[in-house]
Formats: C-alpha cells, structure tokens, sequence
C-alpha cells in the first residue's frame, strides 16, 4: 500500500463498513440513525464521497464506535 492511500476515502470507508458490521447494522440502518439518504453510506463506504471530522464522529456514535476502534478498523482495512 502506498503512502497516498493511507489518505485516501477508500481506506476511511471500508473502515466504516468493518465498524458498521461489527454493529450489525445494514446500510439503510445506519443512514437511518443519521437522518441520511442510504446511498450517502453507500458512497461513503466505497470512497466516492470524503467525510468531515463531524461526521465521522456522527457515524461513531450511531455506531456506538469510539476512535480506538475506529483505529482499529483503519489497520483491518489496511489488509
């Protein structure tokens, strides 16, 4: 993996999908608990959309996720 893509949205959201899994929460489901369209997560988890800090945190607590995980979900998405 190169430098770049430790940067990159791609990494961020498969990271979000790993915690969103870990949930047990399905798309939809969790767009819900955000007030959001499914296809935000959706492009999102793909990497076809970045995220502000805020929303990161947004996600995180719909997700009942802390930063710890989120790290941890960042290293698993890294493989």
């Amino acid at each position: 993996m190169r430098d770049t893509d430790l940067d990159s949205p791609t990494l961020l959201g498969r990271a979000l999908r790993v915690l969103r899994k870990q949930a047990g929460l399905t798309q939809e489901e969790l767009a819900a608990r955000l007030g959001a369209h499914p296809t935000f997560v959706g492009r999102l988890e793909r990497g076809l959309r970045g995220a502000h800090w805020r929303t990161v945190m947004r996600i995180l607590v719909a997700l009942g996720a802390d930063l710890h995980q989120l790290a941890d979900a960042i290293e698993q998405a890294k493989r």
